[in-house]
């Protein structure tokens, strides 16, 4: 016992050992967390709960892997193995193969991922004849998983619909879910909701998850969203025994439906919560920390808290102004290598953060031109290249042939003869019987009214792809994958699309890592089957990147989304001005203070030294602009606004071009206009949380 609380400041040991009843653990950046949440575990082990009790959720493959590898390192890999750690999607994906018949899904059903989404909803579109300048696909299909995260259904928005805009989303959103029920398909917002409802309307499975999950801890509990608390609350609603961590302050994607409300109203849900708040930081220097919680004190609807440094106070921040985004792409790249030369740093020590994807243009062609090695974050992932997306389709196809999206893309790829006016018939005959464009096609081979030639390629996919759904005796997935793959000529495809000998080579390596892929699963699975390796290969996916950017000794470029839950010795935070960060559409939609969040987030990234930089012009889309240096930077620092620095403020008929401009008054907000909107927030706060509680 002595071991397990060695090293654990007085709150992180009162995390660890409160282990009945409700716990809120409000963990600051830097402050430990995941040792907290891994020792926790460990210690309830040590009291004797039976490992097969605890359930551990968070929220990315990669923190999933370190919490069960430091599990492993202090109670042994026998006992580790038992535990129940992983993501939520994860854990729902295992949820729905065990209880797939009460929901009326096929176990072998596949899960659609990004890409394969929006193609169900340019299908869905295109049934119902709505065109792309009516309703744009990818704001239909990002406002689809919106509503989802919000546990709002079709239905419920057809009935509240304002306008002709949200009844044409609203039948698409309906049509949606029709195509993917008929290829036996979810996504992964469905993982969530088929679960959450799934234990919300049967008590019985309700009753053996609360009798089977005894302790049950959450991991980044502010970005819960509406079917993730859903599944929470259901499993600990009874006993209670439920410890979630997290930091309001780091709550950074509401855009993609994350509820910070959950983490905020965590004790008026679970009554007579314990709070823990671990506020000693172990990663930046005080200075660095002190300029953090100045920016994020003025976000007034949070948990209130003051991280504090374990090590010296530092230098404080560097604030860098520049002419224009090639002059700062110019000083940021200049420092870099000054210290690299120098002996000082070595590349993988630096990060480049920013707010929008647009901004690292001028900092990569200053990195190449200076021979610095860099990494771009958010670039293409391993499973998105043209010939992985390929495979992978025809491996679905083996282990649920109504995956229309797969069929779709590997119709005529290779080239077989089967052209849009055959396809076009076979979309047709789906959409006209409420079929699948599997059943649709062998509809339209038995009734003829296909051409010969894409008739006999059609025929001739069908067979191979058949003859390989049943796995022989002796066989097993990776021959059965490389055979279909031989016997449908799918290297004459990568020869075809790329001339180059290397990146045919290139590309079909990327191939063959399939194979690895399905290897690595054979050797671990005790039953190995399609469905199961398919539906790991998906939940891969589901991290931002498939590459650790530590790993290598390479400056990292990243927006501040996707920083969150690194650091680095050094770090360049670039672009900080009104319009970018905060950024000018959150203005328009009034969530400045998750802008002020990211603000916090890309600030306590920085271990030792942190340098932020704005520029006075900056060029959008070939037209160049004033820029103003971001209010944030004001609230760091405790100065007043110059008489001519003007807020960025939503977009008003007089903000077009060739319009008169008015004039705004500078300085930060009155404190009585944060008082009354902090008071809307309350009331919004208190009406969302009497609508989700039971």
């Amino acid at each position: 016992m002595v071991n397990l609380f060695a090293g654990l400041n007085p709150e992180q040991h009162r995390a660890v050992s409160t282990t009945e009843g409700p716990v809120l653990v409000l963990a600051g950046a830097g402050t430990g967390k995941t040792r907290v949440i891994t020792v926790r575990i460990a210690y309830l082990l040590s009291e004797g709960v039976p490992p097969h009790q605890i359930l551990a959720m968070t929220f990315t493959n990669k923190a999933a892997r370190e919490m069960r590898e430091r599990v492993k390192s202090i109670v042994g890999k026998k006992l580790a193995e038992k535990l129940t750690i992983g993501t939520f999607h994860a854990f729902c994906a295992r949820t729905l193969r065990e209880h797939a018949e009460q929901l009326g899904l096929q176990k072998t059903f596949s899960i659609c991922d990004a890409p394969d989404q929006l193609t169900t909803v340019k299908t869905a579109m295109r049934e119902l004849r709505i065109s792309d300048a009516s309703l744009h696909p990818s704001f239909a299909n990002s406002r689809i998983s919106l509503l989802k995260n919000k546990l709002i259904t079709a239905k419920d928005l057809l009935e509240s619909a304002s306008d002709d805009k949200e009844e044409l989303l609203a039948r698409v959103y309906e049509r949606y879910d029709d195509l993917l029920r008929r290829q036996c398909v979810v996504d992964f917002d469905d993982l969530l909701l088929l679960t959450g409802g799934l234990l919300k309307q049967n008590d019985g499975i309700r009753a053996a998850f609360r009798d089977r999950y005894r302790y049950v801890m959450v991991d980044e509990y502010q970005d819960t969203n509406g079917p993730q608390y859903e599944i929470v609350f259901n499993i600990a609603e009874e006993h209670k025994n439920l410890c979630v961590v997290g930091d309001d302050d780091q709550s950074i994607y509401g855009w993609r439906g994350a509820d910070i409300e959950k983490i905020l109203g965590f004790e008026k849900d679970f009554p007579g919560a314990t709070v823990v708040r671990l506020e000693t930081n172990y990663r930046s220097t005080g200075h660095i920390l002190d300029a953090a919680n100045k920016v994020i004190a003025h976000n007034t609807d949070r948990h209130p808290k003051t991280l504090r440094s374990a090590q010296r106070a530092g230098t404080p921040p560097e604030v860098v102004p520049c002419d224009d985004e090639i002059e700062e792409a110019s000083h940021v790249v200049t420092d870099i290598g000054r210290a690299i030369r120098a002996q000082t740093a070595k590349p993988g020590d630096f990060a480049i953060l920013y707010r929008t994807q647009l901004q690292p243009r001028p900092l990569e062609a200053q990195l190449r031109a200076e021979g610095i090695p860099y990494i771009l974050v958010g670039g293409q992932s391993f499973f998105d290249r043209k010939e992985i997306r390929d495979v992978l389709a025809y491996v679905r196809l083996l282990a649920n042939p109504d995956d229309e999206a797969s069929l779709m893309r590997i119709i005529n790829r290779p080239a077989r003869g089967v052209g849009k006016g055959s396809v076009d018939k076979i979309i047709g005959l789906a959409t006209l019987h409420g079929e699948s464009a599997y059943a649709a096609t062998r509809r339209a081979l038995a009734e003829g009214v296909l051409k010969p030639l894409a008739s006999k390629a059609l025929e001739d996919l069908f067979q191979s792809l058949e003859r390989y759904r049943q796995p022989e005796p002796t066989d097993d997935i990776v021959s059965r994958i490389g055979h279909l793959l031989d016997e449908v000529s799918y290297r004459t495809e990568v020869d075809r699309t790329y001339r180059d000998e290397r990146a045919r080579r290139d590309r079909w390596n990327g191939v063959l890592e399939i194979f690895d892929l399905a290897e690595n699963y054979v050797t671990r699975a005790t039953s190995p089957n399609l469905s199961e390796f398919l539906e790991k290969v998906a939940l891969a996916q589901d991290d931002s990147t498939d590459e650790d950017p530590s790993k290598r000794n390479a400056v990292t470029l990243m927006t501040l989304h996707a920083a969150k839950g690194l650091e680095y010795p050094q770090v360049y935070l670039v672009g900080v001005e009104e319009g970018l960060l905060p950024h000018q559409a959150s203005i328009e939609e009034g969530t400045l203070d998750e802008e002020r969040r990211l603000m916090y987030v890309g600030i306590t990234r920085a271990q030792r030294r942190l340098v932020i930089s704005h520029a006075k012009s900056r060029s959008r889309f070939g037209t160049r602009n004033e820029a103003m240096k971001s209010r944030f930077l004001f609230e760091m620092t405790g100065e007043s606004p110059p008489e001519d620095w003007r807020p960025a403020h939503p977009k008003r008929s007089e903000d077009l071009p060739g319009t008169r401009k008015t004039k705004v008054s500078s300085g930060s907000p009155k404190k009585k206009t944060q008082k009354k909107t902090a008071r809307k927030k309350s009331a919004a706060r208190k009406s969302s949380s009497k609508q989700s509680r039971r």
